[in-house]
């Protein structure tokens, strides 16, 4: 297995008349839990405004492909965000990002459609939230200039396609073994919404780790001429991952919800921890533990009898890696597991983004940790990227490739004293009690499944 390729910049000038090979991929179309009834728009947060760039204007709202196909087309490239409505700041954030990357030249298409393909059993579309008239203000707020709403019978004339898309064995592991047959639906449907907004570039949300992939792997296997965008997750001032499934949630219920991001956060401070020190292991030599201790201090550290201690156990390799992250995030989730109401996990993985199975704990490279998980009736899902042997060339450079706002992202922010508590306590578990929140818009950084060059797919454009 080896690392992904790094993705440009989602705010990076397109063009129009040479598409590029597909980079980062993610979709923000968010999937139902169909046992909640739908809840009233959330007042409280309101329309975020547009980017500077482009002044807001009342966008157009068109219901049917012909519609849209009879709307002037730009002089510049044509970016769509795909959505299936109940539209919140992670959705603005990929319409802002889709209005910085086409310019003032470029046309942003916004599709709001509810996909009736990828619910389950059990899951109830009719209950889905809908809410156009309120998603048709925030995406014009946001940069957009046409929403595209079209009905079932527009998507599928004649009733359900007897010839689907399927997403292979990627479409069968955590979501799609939790959901079987739910990233085939996925999958048909974005690739009859790109074919019926015919654009140059589609953006999708990090959050959706998963169908991020599936989605790139669609586009390069099949050789759509668009370029796929991954947006960063976008996150609360608490730490959670934005999603319209949150307002579900009750008071008691958020603060069990909050072990989702804990443990991310948790897996990438002690992965940072570790990973400092086998850095200083290296740099200090493997000597008697006094001769060690006389060494950093020489260096002018404090409290180096800890430090040698915590270094002498960087050196020995006891965890290392893939072991220490998942470990780390068990931890807090087995706590979770004990609150109330408590957390009832789907699954906790550490996989490889190309394919999404399971990394082995000698693994170096990009990896993505996701978690699943319900609290009470509502099932939330988080993710965050992870690079495994920060201390190499190749995996400094990798996670060059996304940055992120959260705190203590990289080792080189870490505390000496702190990073040899966090290695002298490795088998102490975490506490599921959310950390110091986050800046209210964080990021995790991309991963990048591989992509192949594009090829002409001939349809309209």
């Amino acid at each position: 297995m080896t690392s992904s390729p790094l993705s440009p910049h989602p705010d990076q000038p397109a063009n129009a008349s040479h598409p590029t090979p597909p980079v980062d991929a993610g979709h923000q179309a968010r999937t139902a839990d169909a046992s909640h009834p739908a809840p009233p728009a959330d007042a409280s947060h309101p329309a975020p405004p547009a980017d500077a760039s482009h002044a807001a204007h009342p966008a157009h709202l068109v219901h049917t492909a012909v519609a849209l196909r009879d709307l002037p087309r730009s002089t510049g490239a044509r970016a769509v965000v795909m959505t299936m409505g109940a539209l919140h700041e992670g959705h603005a954030t990929l319409v802002r990002a889709a209005r910085r990357r086409v310019g003032p030249e470029g046309q942003v298409v916004v599709t709001v459609f509810v996909n009736p393909l990828q619910f389950g059993a059990g899951e109830d579309l009719d209950r889905y939230p809908r809410t156009l008239d309120a998603d048709v203000e925030l995406a014009a707020a946001a940069g957009a200039d046409v929403v595209f709403a079209p009905s079932v019978d527009e998507v599928y004339p004649g009733g359900e396609p007897q010839i689907r898309i399927a997403a292979g064995p990627m479409g069968t592991l955590l979501e799609g073994a939790s959901r079987p047959g739910h990233f085939d639906g996925v999958l048909t449907v974005v690739a009859k919404l790109l074919h019926l907004t015919a654009p140059d570039l589609a953006f999708y949300g990090q959050k959706d780790a998963q169908q991020l992939a599936v989605i790139t792997r669609m586009a390069a296997d099949l050789n759509f001429p668009v370029e796929i965008v991954g947006v960063p997750t976008v996150r609360e001032e608490d730490g959670l991952a934005l999603s319209s499934r949150n307002r579900y949630l009750s008071g008691p219920e958020r603060c069990t919800a909050l072990a989702l991001s804990a443990a991310l956060f948790a897996a990438r401070d002690r992965l940072a921890a570790e990973e400092a020190l086998r850095v200083r292991a290296a740099s200090v030599g493997h000597h008697p533990a006094p001769d060690r201790a006389a060494a950093l201090a020489a260096l002018g550290e404090d409290r180096a009898a800890a430090d040698a201690h915590a270094v002498a156990y960087a050196a020995a390799g006891v965890l290392h890696g893939p072991a220490v992250a998942r470990a780390a995030a068990r931890a807090v989730l087995d706590d979770a597991a004990r609150l109330d109401p408590p957390l009832t996990l789907d699954y906790l993985a550490l996989v490889d983004p190309s394919d999404f199975t399971e990394v082995p704990d000698a693994y170096e490279g990009e990896a993505i940790l996701a978690v699943a998980a319900k609290v009470g009736s509502t099932r939330l899902i988080d993710n965050i990227r992870l690079v495994f042997g920060a201390g190499r060339p190749e995996a400094t450079a990798a996670q060059q490739g996304g940055t992120t706002t959260e705190a203590a992202d990289t080792a080189d922010t870490a505390d000496t004293a702190d990073v040899a508590d966090a290695a002298t306590s490795a088998t102490a578990a975490p506490s599921a009690s959310p950390p110091p929140p986050p800046p209210s818009v964080t990021s995790t950084p991309p991963a990048t499944p591989p992509t192949t060059p594009q090829g002409p797919l001939g349809a309209p454009r």
